[in-house]
């Protein structure tokens, strides 16, 4: 927030207390897509756990397969209740004997209070860091090229892997580590390197990458290109009753999904099975397309309806610069991609918007599930 032009985040936003943009929104996402962005995420909570169990514990009681995950390895992971319900969403990556947690600002003391209560006697120790801060780098020129040199990120370094960042001065020890996360955008075309540092440390991070050739952009762009890419973000795209095939968070470490489907017992676990063998999801995950001729502007909750009918709930609504208003929303697993919809109040034109669901980003239910297609062929059906 002291970098010139900058513009806090609305006060009901999930990111207190850091830049919503710079000036330019929409100039901040294109360069984010074309050469290179930082953003401040130092809302994020840290979360620090010690131990040599620390691995094995957290695999008990979380959706991630964790015991094999290996140093330097980074993973999606979900908290869910007793009907595999989403609780929390979080990101962890593993260091020289550490596991780092960064979580949503809300979600930080929650999170750090129910992991406290579930070591028992495991080897493990939660720890919240509220000296550990996040920024975030997109685009291109991250990856190579000056910013790349200054992180210390090797050459074709994949997703979900992480480093050591280099020291700032030469009597430190190196502190803080980079974290290459999947792709967002349009297509998947936008890179991501998350780095978590010390406070102590942040201004002077923040500005050796705006030096290298990282343009100061806000949550605004980074919200954008999430959207755009289908990507879901805890309690805006997810409500009290989201489990986690409605917001595609299935799959194993290296599959960008938060659940692994092949792990022994947690808590929600017998949901996750049912569903990935037997049915599918009551909703689905999509983009909406909102008519930016409207003087209604849909926030996050608002219904979303077909022929009268509320079949969902919109989610992060924003403004990404080539594609206008768009959303992500939660809706009927059977509702068509071509459906007419509106968002807001379906009986009042100037309550309401009309909306289209974006057919790329749209996966029609041409599958049997696998548990499905074996009692069929049990009964004689296929």
């Amino acid at each position: 927030m002291s970098h010139p032009g900058a513009v806090a985040t609305p006060e009901d936003n999930p990111s207190p207390g850091v830049a919503w943009h710079y000036g330019d929104p929409l100039g901040e996402q294109r360069t984010a897509t074309r050469t290179a962005a930082i953003v401040d995420r130092s809302d994020r909570a840290v979360i620090e756990i010690s131990g040599d169990e620390r691995l094995s514990w957290l695999h008990t009681i979380s959706s991630q397969h964790l015991t094999t995950l290996g140093d330097r390895r980074s993973a999606e992971n979900l908290s869910l209740d007793g009907n595999g319900r989403v609780e929390d969403h979080f990101v962890l990556t593993d260091l020289d004997g550490t596991t780092w947690i960064d979580t949503e600002a809300s979600r930080g003391a929650p999170l750090a209070e129910f992991l406290t209560k579930m070591v028992f006697w495991a080897k493990a120790a939660p720890a919240a860091r509220p000296d550990m801060k996040v920024l975030t780098l997109l685009g291109p020129d991250v990856l190579t090229g000056p910013i790349a040199e200054a992180i210390g990120l090797p050459a074709d370094t994949a997703p979900y892997r992480a480093g050591d960042l280099p020291e700032l001065r030469h009597d430190d020890e190196p502190l803080g580590f980079w974290r290459v996360m999947p792709s967002i955008g349009e297509r998947g075309a936008t890179p991501v390197v998350d780095l978590l540092v010390p406070e102590s440390d942040l201004r002077e991070w923040w500005q050796l990458l705006v030096e290298a050739g990282a343009a100061p952009a806000g949550m605004w762009a980074l919200e954008a290109l999430r959207v755009s890419a289908l990507r879901p973000r805890l309690h805006l795209d997810t409500d009290e009753r989201t489990i986690p095939h409605e917001v595609d968070w299935i799959g194993g470490p290296d599959e960008g999904g938060a659940v692994h489907l092949d792990k022994g017992c947690y808590r929600g676990q017998e949901t996750v099975a049912r569903v990935a063998n037997l049915g599918r999801p009551p909703r689905r995950l999509v983009l909406l397309h909102l008519d930016g001729s409207s003087s209604y502007r849909p926030a996050t909750g608002d219904p979303v309806n077909a022929g009268g009918r509320t079949i969902g709930r919109v989610g992060t609504v924003v403004d990404h610069f080539e594609n206008g208003p768009i959303a992500l929303a939660l809706v009927k697993r059977n509702v068509p991609a071509d459906t007419e919809l509106t968002v807001g109040d379906p009986e009042s034109p100037e309550d309401s918007a009309s909306a289209s669901i974006d057919p790329d980003l749209y996966t029609a239910d041409d599958q049997v599930p696998p548990g499905r297609a074996a009692v069929d062929r049990l009964r004689g059906r296929s």
